[in-house]
């Protein structure tokens, strides 16, 4: 399977709030929740002006269409990401559509885009996992350390060596 990782500069609104709503773990069988949760103040906040100097967008194109996205941003204004953990540590989302799942293209993603980060000289970036998403056995691979957690979700960091 033939895909290119790629810098997206001026991400479509549109897009980021597809994959935004993506990022939101629905456990196999539930009922997905109302797209309109996007729009929640703490969630919209992830894309929301998207394109400030601190933040990176990348996708992972497939047949000429994007199929997966990650992005990260300092959200450090009135409303924080559910991983953040300080004013200067990116918080990291990812986003696979289904059926391009399992296919490694998201592990590929997520690792370019831990390079981009890493050498734009930041020290660590953060993320929010829920603890029964599959996600987080790749985290723990890549190095991600459990730091906090709640109820329903993992706050981890990658320090960068």
């Amino acid at each position: 399977m033939k895909y290119e990782i790629r810098l997206i500069d001026k991400p479509d609104i549109h897009i980021l709030e597809k994959f935004l709503y993506n990022t939101i773990y629905i456990p196999d069988g539930s009922t997905p929740l109302d797209k309109s949760i996007i729009y929640n103040k703490e969630i919209y906040n992830y894309i929301e002006g998207v394109g400030k100097d601190d933040d990176i967008v990348l996708g992972c194109e497939y047949n000429n269409k994007i199929v997966a996205l990650s992005w990260s941003r300092i959200l450090n204004g009135e409303v924080k990401g559910y991983g953040n953990i300080d004013d200067k540590t990116p918080e990291i989302a990812i986003s696979v559509l289904k059926g391009y799942r399992n296919k490694g293209m998201g592990t590929s993603l997520l690792k370019e885009h831990l390079k981009v980060l890493k050498n734009n000289n930041y020290k660590r970036v953060s993320l929010s996992v829920n603890k029964e998403n599959y996600a987080l056995d790749l985290y723990k691979k890549l190095g991600f350390d459990i730091i906090k957690e709640n109820n329903e979700d993992y706050i981890m960091v990658l320090n960068f060596k």
